[in-house]
Formats: C-alpha cells, sequence, structure tokens
C-alpha cells in the first residue's frame, strides 16, 4: 500500500474506557509507518455538548470519506459505527484492511477485504 494514501481509523469507542489511547496508539504506529492518519477518537470534544451519536457520525463519515483505506481496529466487529463506517466504505470503493495485517507487514487485508 503506498505511503502517500490517507488512512481512517474505526473502531469502538462507545463503552471502551481507554479508546483514546487505543486509537492514538495506532496512529501513532501508523504514522511512524509513513501514513497519513484521520484519527476520528480526536474529533470528541469538538461538537458542542448536546451533540448526538448521529451529529458524530455524519462528521465520521464525511472524514472518512476524504480518505483512501479504512482501517479496521481490534473489536470493531461490536461497534455500530464501525460497522456503518465499513458500509459506507464499501459503498465507496475504500480499500478495507485490518490494523493486524497492515502492521503485520502481510497483504493488509483485512476481514472485509474480501468482500
Amino acid at each position: 500500500m503506498e505511503r502517500s494514501m490517507i488512512l481512517y481509523l474505526s473502531g469502538p469507542i462507545t463503552g471502551v474506557d481507554n479508546y483514546q489511547e487505543i486509537f492514538r496508539t495506532a496512529r501513532g504506529r501508523l504514522a511512524a509507518m509513513g501514513y497519513k492518519v484521520i484519527n476520528p477518537a480526536e474529533m470528541i470534544g469538538v461538537l458542542h455538548e448536546g451533540a448526538s451519536y448521529e451529529d458524530f457520525l455524519d462528521i465520521d463519515l464525511a472524514l472518512l470519506a476524504k480518505a483512501d483505506v479504512l482501517v479496521q481496529l481490534p473489536d470493531w466487529e461490536s461497534s455500530r459505527g464501525a460497522n456503518r463506517e465499513l458500509g459506507f466504505a464499501l459503498g465507496t470503493d475504500k480499500i478495507v484492511v485490518s490494523l493486524d495485517s497492515l502492521l503485520g507487514g502481510g497483504d493488509g487485508r483485512g476481514p472485509a477485504g474480501d468482500l
């Protein structure tokens, strides 16, 4: 995968106490490999206090639209938002990879990459 591609991190946030650390670590590892990375977990706190789940997801999907690749973090399957991001990514012909396979040096294809 080309290092000039923009990667979007996708994984569970709701109900995960250390989600910011998980997303930040993933971003750091990928950035160290030379990738440009969008971390949607950094958007928490940007919207007004009364923002709804759908408000956040609208912004997440707009950010994903600017990316070339959806990177699935561990346990993404349990996240309603990550599943919606996957549907959006597939519907807009994004590349879909798992973080583990990307970091492991394989072909980078994640669980949804074979769809």
